[in-house]
């Protein structure tokens, strides 16, 4: 059977009301039909066991009262006689068996003929008290009713007795041909029941549309909803005019009066244009029509679309109250614009000023007509304020609004009076609302002249409120109105209160950021070198750009670095190094990077020892660093460093995970130098190699880190193919113009990585401003090379060196001769310095000490480091050289006569 809406549904799972008295109906007749069936079988039953015993009884009477039955029980062969006549009785009868009995129970006669003789089964005891007696019981053949009866002499006397008995199988069956009457009369009789069930359950179910007792009983409730509970009338009307239902609130909306039930629309004494409504049958779609005082919104529809009655429901809203709501809602939801719109144009960067500006001009355009914002010199200075609310020196930082204002001008000192209400709203922190200026309800006593020319001005309406952020007052936030006519309200108070919170969210973000970026910068500006220190060998020039705010980390702060380093015997340091981020960490690693090249540069190593130190340095402070949670190490980071000797013109160069150096020959062609590379510094594991090149004087070194050839726009060979052309382009510039040129062709407006760029000049010491001697390891050699010096010094015009250089030099070739290994070498160089060397094939390297008064020795480095400006030891690959240094001007040192030395026999 199809359920509604096509759903299949079972006949024993029946929801309809129809159904459901469909089901009643033929179960009742069903229980009639079985009622009259069993009530039939009971008395068919009944009859037939009455059947059995009259039969039984009237069969054994008259077979015991048959002529010579006495005769033949008291003849010689009683069985001989009557078992013939006895089965005779038996068939015309119809009963199962005709037994006869002498006195003692002993069958003369049976069916069955091997049973004559034996003991009769059952009671006889009250027929030889000459009673008939009968009984129910199962034999051998079935259920069966038997009688026994006497059998009386002549005298009276009983003589014998005669049992008949039949099965009651065989009465009932005269009961059971009368079934299949029954059956098909109770057949015909279920098959017109259901058929008129069948057709009172169709119309029932056409009345009840199908609906079940639960969704009856749902749609009371909301029939009843309808009528009572919601706030939109409804009103039906039927084809001929007549309201079928009008609910509560339609009988509120249009006073309609309580027998309104059947009655014609047009009767009512309604609305001209809602009466004519709702009598013309027609369809409408939100029309608004005035009832009394009220607005109301009414919708109709035909109810016949659908193979439904004809009429139609008309749905009544009064929009009375909703035209108000809406006007509310209209303002509500301008305003959460606008602060939505605050959010996205105000904050846009991290500076105080600027989002100041960004707040002025806001306000006066979607809120006010002028905006002013003053904030504590303190903010200003990205420092945290200590002091907030009245009697706080704060200045003037934007203003929004036309030019033409009496306001304080950008810039002006400001501090608000205790005793105006501006004053003492800061002092609580709350917003202050002067709805009427021309009142002059004490805000004029911050300033009388000023506040009459803002009411000469036209200002009417002010409102006042603290820039407050975590707790602190970082300034105030000035409303004005003089263009608008309507003042002020309290609802505006509260929009300005927001719109002021979230701009001083941003100002104090901008501040903090002020305060660490400035911290930053001074730091880095701390620990990157401000001049160029003084030599000779190269001609330097750098740049250094930091990354823009914004785009890299703090903007402006960084890891990257270069440095330049002196070293013994004219030779001169290039450092650059690059660590990976910005902010304050990456600086002050920048830091540690630095310092610790400087420290090593002080050893006098070799480039690739030098980075082998810092990689250990890096992996220590890795270690060090990261034991914490979240704290960053510095692996990432970079470094080249090359040695440029301007006597010999050798350059050496190793990198750690550096970009190539560029150099630049003098001919103009420019090529990478191919520097072994090896890993970022912190990896370890791998050693570092270093380059030698000779570079002829004039050729130009360039050292800079990746962001200089970096860009998203751009893949890294590029970069470095571009960097090649634009040397190529300047090679006859001076390491100025190269940097200036580089940095324009390579650089954008805004770069997103730091960027450091190193470019040196290689300059050769003339050959007449060093002398070279070979001693030989004779303590006599000593007096001949004194006398070469002292000679080679007044060639230089440098006599009043010439007492201090030999006290060094016989010390230091002295030790030579006696501890070290030959060859041994003298070097003098004329530089900025007069440069002192020895050098020989010994790794062992002489150590100052104090010697005793007792001591014959002991005292010679003491005096070579009181007449040298510096002294020191580096190591080559065949030995090590011991070098001093003596300033060209003032190097006399101290009086040997003091110290009672004999140079003579050095």
């Amino acid at each position: 059977m199809a359920g509604r809406y096509g759903r299949p549904r079972s006949v024993l799972r029946m929801r309809t009301v129809a159904g459901q008295v469909f089901l009643l109906q033929v179960a009742i007749v069903v229980l009639l039909v079985a009622a009259g069936m069993a009530a039939l079988v009971l008395q068919s039953r009944t009859g037939s066991e009455r059947e059995a015993l009259n039969r039984s009884i009237a069969v054994a009477e008259t077979f015991a009262n048959s002529p010579g039955m006495e005769a033949a029980l008291k003849g010689p062969d009683p069985s001989a006689v009557l078992q013939p006549k006895a089965e005779e009785a038996r068939k015309r009868s119809g009963v199962d068996f005709v037994v006869v009995l002498n006195t003692d129970g002993i069958r003369y006669t049976h069916p069955i003929p091997d049973r004559i003789g034996k003991r009769f089964v059952g009671d006889i005891a009250p027929a030889l008290a000459g009673e008939a007696v009968t009984e129910k019981l199962t034999g051998t053949i079935g259920p069966l009713v038997q009688a026994t009866v006497p059998v009386r002499g002549a005298d009276g006397s009983v003589v014998g007795l005669v049992s008949a008995g039949i099965t009651l199988d065989k009465v009932s069956g005269v009961a059971e041909d009368q079934f299949p009457l029954l059956f098909g009369a109770a057949g015909v009789v279920l098959v017109l029941t259901t058929g008129g069930t069948a057709l009172v359950t169709r119309r029932l179910r056409r009345q009840t549309h199908g609906l079940g007792p639960v969704e009856m009983t749902r749609m009371y409730e909301h029939h009843d909803a309808v009528l009572h509970a919601v706030r939109e009338g409804v009103i039906i009307v039927g084809g001929d005019g007549r309201i079928l239902l009008a609910n509560d609130e339609a009988r509120r909306l249009l006073h309609l009066p309580a027998d309104v039930d059947g009655r014609p629309a047009g009767d009512l004494g309604l609305d001209p244009q809602i009466s004519r409504l709702l009598s013309s049958g027609r369809n409408a779609t939100d029309e608004v029509i005035p009832v009394g005082d009220r607005l109301l919104a009414v919708n109709q529809r035909t109810t016949d679309q659908a193979g439904g009655p004809p009429g139609t429901v008309a749905t009544l809203r009064d929009t009375t109250e909703l035209s108000a709501l809406s006007g509310r809602a209209d303002v509500a939801r301008g305003r959460l614009t606008l602060l939505y719109d605050a959010g996205t144009e105000i904050g846009t960067t991290l500076d105080v000023v600027r989002t100041c500006e960004e707040l002025a001009v806001f306000g006066a355009a979607r809120f006010a007509d002028y905006t002013s914002v003053d904030l504590v010199e303190t903010v200003l200075r990205g420092e945290e304020p200590t002091v907030t609310g009245a009697d706080t020196d704060m200045r003037r930082v934007a203003i929004g609004g036309p030019d033409d204002t009496a306001l304080y001008p950008v810039g002006h000192a400001i501090r608000f009076v205790r005793s105006t209400p501006m004053g003492t709203g800061l002092a609580k922190g709350e917003a202050v609302l002067e709805a009427d200026l021309t009142a002059l309800g004490g805000w004029q006593r911050q300033d009388e002249g000023r506040a009459a020319r803002l009411v000469e001005s036209g200002m009417h309406s002010m409102i006042a409120v603290p820039m407050r952020a975590r707790g602190v007052i970082l300034g105030v936030a000035m409303f004005w109105r003089s263009r608008t006519a309507e003042p002020f309200e309290e609802e505006d108070l509260s929009v300005a209160e927001e719109l002021v919170a979230r701009a001083a969210v941003s100002v104090d973000n901008a501040r903090r950021y002020s305060r660490e970026h400035t911290m930053a910068v001074t730091l880095q500006r701390s620990l990157l070198p401000r001049v160029l220190p003084e030599q000779t060998g190269l001609d330097v020039a750098y740049r250094y750009r930091p990354a823009q705010a914004g785009l890299g980390g703090l903007g402006g702060v960084g890891g990257d670095w270069f440095d330049i380093i002196p070293l013994p015997g004219a030779r001169v340091a290039l450092v650059v190094g690059d660590v990976v981020g910005h902010g304050l960490h990456a600086a002050a690693t920048m830091g540690r990077l630095r310092t610790a090249v400087h420290n090593f540069s002080s050893l006098d190593l070799p480039p690739d020892e030098l980075l082998w130190h810092l990689d250990e340095l890096v992996a220590r402070i890795d270690q060090d660093e990261t034991d914490g949670p979240g704290e960053a190490g510095v692996t990432g980071a970079t470094c080249i460093y090359a040695i440029y000797d301007p006597v010999s013109g050798r350059c050496s160069i190793a990198r750690a995970g550096h970009l190539q150096p560029v150099v630049l020959h003098p001919d103009g062609r420019a090529e990478f130098a191919d520097v072994p590379g090896g890993p970022p510094l912190g990896l370890g594991g791998l050693p570092f190699e270093t380059l030698h090149l000779t570079l002829p004087e004039g050729s130009r070194l360039v050292l800079y880190t990746d962001g200089l050839v970096e860009d998203r726009e751009r893949e890294i060979d590029e970069g470095l193919e571009l960097l090649r052309r634009t040397l190529e382009e300047c090679a006859g510039g001076s390491p100025e113009e190269i940097c200036e040129h580089v940095l324009a062709e390579l650089v954008p407006e805004r770069p997103r990585d730091d960027i450091a760029l190193l470019v040196g000049s290689t300059k050769v010491l003339p050959a007449d401003r060093t002398a070279l001697w070979e001693v030989p390891a004779d303590p006599a050699a000593v007096r001949r090379i004194r006398s070469a010096v002292t000679e080679k010094l007044g060639e230089w015009g440098l006599d009043e060196l010439a007492f201090s250089t030999e006290l060094i030099l016989s010390e230091l070739v002295t030790n030579a001769i006696r501890y070290a290994e030959g060859p041994i070498l003298v070097r003098l160089i004329r530089d900025r310095t007069l440069i002192c060397e020895v050098s020989d094939h010994s790794s062992t390297s002489p150590h100052l000490r104090q010697a005793a008064s007792t001591d014959e020795g002991g005292r010679g480095l003491f005096l070579v480091a009181q007449y040298a400006d510096r002294w020191g030891t580096r190591y080559a690959a065949n030995g090590k050289v011991i070098w001093a240094e003596q300033p060209l001007t003032g190097g006399g040192g101290p009086a040997v006569l003091d110290l009672g030395l004999d140079l003579e026999g050095l």
